[in-house]
């Protein structure tokens, strides 16, 4: 992709899945990249396997506070920021009538608090500086309904529109899209269904596949590059067709 050697590149939830693939990728590009994770034992694992990152920030970007420590570490380390791949987020699978009041809060803390928080410290420092890429993590759980996530559903619609918003204020020093991916074979979802789900979650996708990682890193990478230069404001899914038929709202 063009444009993206020597760029300063901070990935958050960046230690597995996505993230960690995410990272990989800009490092390939030739740029220069920093996870941040709250998993201190995923960032050690991800740092052995990519030993050219510039960095590992510990952090919970649902803690305003350790999010700007950790931006107090980035600029220590690069005095600015190029790319912000604002990737961290948890899901909770139950039902609506079972979700309690605690995890409510966690899920929207996370990843829509937690979004806010990374990308309003990311965009200042653009803004400021050279201009610069936010790339939001979205889902398609933001835009059709998905069954027993109401509280991950509404976090990444809330994401969705957040990107839109900024887009226009950013605009046109920061160009800021949204990604949104179906199912993705990642660590947090081998964790939520048996294999068995899985299967029956793959046969719904046109592609007759799960989404890679890789998948979804490949398009941060294109959206982050100068092939996408006059991109904002978008939201851009990555579902192997899935959505197309309205095949999420199907019962299980």
């Amino acid at each position: 992709m063009r444009g993206l050697a020597g760029k300063r590149v901070l990935v958050t939830g960046g230690a597995q899945g996505i993230g960690a693939a995410t990272a990989g990728r800009f490092l390939d590009e030739g740029a220069r990249v920093a996870i941040l994770d709250k998993n201190p034992e995923a960032l050690a694992e991800t740092a052995e396997r990519l030993p050219s990152l510039a960095t590992t920030i510990r952090a919970d970007v649902s803690a305003a506070g350790e999010v700007a420590a950790a931006f107090a570490e980035i600029d220590r380390l690069w005095g600015g920021l190029d790319v912000l791949v604002n990737n961290a987020g948890i899901s909770i699978r139950h039902r609506f009538l079972d979700i309690t009041q605690e995890e409510w809060r966690r899920v929207i803390q996370t990843n829509l608090d937690g979004a806010f928080y990374i990308a309003r410290e990311a965009a200042r420092r653009m803004m400021n500086g050279n201009g610069g890429v936010i790339l939001n993590m979205g889902s398609t759980n933001g835009i059709m309904g998905y069954h027993h996530y109401a509280d991950y559903n509404a976090s990444k619609a809330g994401v969705i529109e957040l990107t839109r918003s900024m887009a226009l204020e950013l605009a046109p020093r920061v160009r800021v899209n949204c990604v949104c991916p179906g199912y993705i074979l990642t660590p947090m979802q081998e964790a939520e269904y048996a294999p068995a789900m899985l299967a029956a979650f793959q046969a719904k996708i046109p592609l007759d596949r799960l989404g890679k990682p890789e998948d979804v890193a490949a398009l941060f990478a294109f959206l982050a590059s100068d092939e996408a230069a006059f991109i904002t404001g978008q939201m851009f899914v990555i579902d192997g067709g899935e959505i197309a038929g309205g095949l999420a709202s199907q019962r299980e």
